[in-house]
């Protein structure tokens, strides 16, 4: 098993939003885990065992990031959630102004990011009208589905 057949799988795991995956072929066995008590972002841990050396098992582990604490209070607003995986764009090019920022308002069509799948660019629109109160993901992030990437507040 080669490095190209491990990303392979690691793509695997994104596109249907895997959290674990097992492998044994040829007396070895993968197994790839994304970390935390919720599916992240982050890349999957990798554990690679021979199955035919069960006292020398071979592993190798990504470093995980450390989960980032949540605020106590609850935010106000209507959640705009991925509706799939990709990355997150907040403009239509990298030259371009974002769609909008932080106070901005936003009417109930309104192409406000946009999520970049199998390479389509998949335009997110506004479904209330509003004002943009917070932008929870970072331009060129990987998101996952049903992540939250706004929060608007309905006028």
């Amino acid at each position: 098993m080669n490095l190209k057949e491990i990303k392979e799988m690691i793509i695997l795991m994104e596109e249907n939003n895997l959290t674990e995956l097992e492998i044994e072929r040829e007396g070895l066995k993968i197994k790839l885990r994304r970390g935390g008590s919720s599916i992240s972002a982050g890349a999957p841990n990798i554990v690679i065992e021979r199955a035919s050396q069960s006292d020398q098992n071979i592993m190798y582990e990504t470093p995980s990031q450390p989960a980032v604490p949540q605020p106590a209070v609850k935010s106000t607003g209507v959640e705009v959630k991925s509706p799939m995986v990709g990355t997150f764009y907040r403009s239509p090019s990298p030259d371009s102004d974002p769609f909008v920022e932080i106070g901005s308002a936003v009417e109930i069509g309104q192409v406000i990011c946009i999520i970049e799948a199998m390479k389509l660019m998949n335009e997110i629109k506004a479904e209330v009208k509003g004002k943009v109160k917070e932008i929870l993901i970072d331009n060129g992030d990987p998101i996952e589905f049903g992540q939250v990437l706004f929060r608007i507040e309905p006028k």
